[in-house]
């Protein structure tokens, strides 16, 4: 049998990717305690670049936020995100009118589709303790019949997500079947929403000295890769795998994996490529430069609907547990 490993590389910031899929990005802050307003204490913002805080050195940065650490208002258009938070909190809020606070394993399924602005603020609710934040979020494509849908919003509770346990792993099923095991839907017009696409999101966590392996896909044709975020080395055949590395694999074999002296910590993004030419202008991704100036166009004129939120880096009421409001008027809490 054939090597499965195609490629190894490092990763960087944004994690490296292959088509469905756009961008990638793990964001680990060690965020202090709370001011009792939901950020830092002013002190500790001093040297700080406020505004554009991305010190790759720092325990934690503020991002694009002022005050709270996040990303303010900012459009979207002609994709998806996933955004997957395992600590700590998300604040959402968007031009739909929609907006959630979610964690604890939560996932938030975007689809820009036509264009929509949103913000997404980490709120520090622990004021007698650090505010960890650990949160993926992936760019998934929409192919050219779907980059005009609606806007679609949709929670993946953690307590609905399929989680597996095997003899030494835990594999949370965000998307994409596990063997027998079906996510939740995705959103509606996602490339994930055909199972003949085989989009998978795969969090996995695999106990120290031990071995997993890895179940092979349905197709050939789909792009996998494996990114070993945290934890000791591992071994995939012969080849000794340091942490921050991805790996693309080859989907048609099942991959044995053997694990170094520490818990080893994965995500695995596989798709069906969508085939097509990807225009990208900041946030904004089409087919052609012609399209990308189009939308650019649409939201100076329209601002994608604008933002009926009292504040650019709208953060939740302090006290408010997880939540979804939904633009419908729909409201679940947990």
């Amino acid at each position: 049998m054939k090597n499965p490993i195609i490629q190894t590389f490092p990763l960087s910031s944004p994690w490296q990717t292959l088509d469905p899929f756009l961008f990638s990005v793990y964001h680990l802050d060690r965020f202090p305690k709370g001011n009792g307003d939901m950020g830092p204490d002013e002190s500790l913002l001093k040297g700080r670049n406020l505004g554009s805080d991305f010190n790759p050195n720092a325990e934690w940065r503020m991002y694009h936020g002022q005050t709270i650490p996040g990303f303010p208002f900012h459009p979207h258009c002609g994709f998806e995100t996933i955004t997957i938070v395992n600590k700590g909190f998300c604040d959402h809020s968007d031009s739909l009118g929609a907006a959630g606070r979610f964690g604890k394993g939560d996932v938030q399924w975007m689809t820009a589709g036509r264009g929509v602005q949103h913000s997404e603020m980490f709120p520090l609710l622990k004021d007698d303790e650090e505010n960890t934040l650990e949160l993926f979020q992936i760019w998934l494509n929409l192919p050219k019949a779907g980059k005009f849908v609606d806007p679609h919003f949709k929670m993946l509770w953690n307590e609905d997500i399929p989680i597996i346990e095997e003899e030494f792993a835990k594999i949370k099923v965000v998307a994409g079947t596990y063997k027998n095991v079906n996510p939740i839907d995705p959103a509606p017009d996602s490339w994930a929403a055909n199972p003949e696409n085989e989009v998978a999101v795969w969090n996995i966590h695999v106990d120290a000295d031990s071995e997993y392996t890895l179940p092979k896909a349905n197709s050939s044709e789909v792009n996998r890769v494996l990114y070993f975020y945290e934890g000791d080395e591992i071994h995939i055949e012969d080849k000794k795998i340091n942490p921050n590395f991805g790996i693309v694999l080859d989907p048609t074999q099942d991959v044995n994996i053997k694990i170094g002296s520490e818990t080893a910590h994965f995500m695995m993004l596989q798709g069906k490529p969508i085939g097509e030419p990807v225009a990208k202008y900041g946030p904004f991704v089409m087919n052609t430069q012609e399209e990308i100036q189009k939308v650019m166009e649409e939201y100076r004129l329209t601002q994608f609907g604008g933002w009926p939120w009292p504040h650019p880096d709208n953060v939740h009421d302090k006290d408010r547990g997880r939540f979804a409001l939904y633009p419908d008027g729909k409201l679940v809490e947990k």
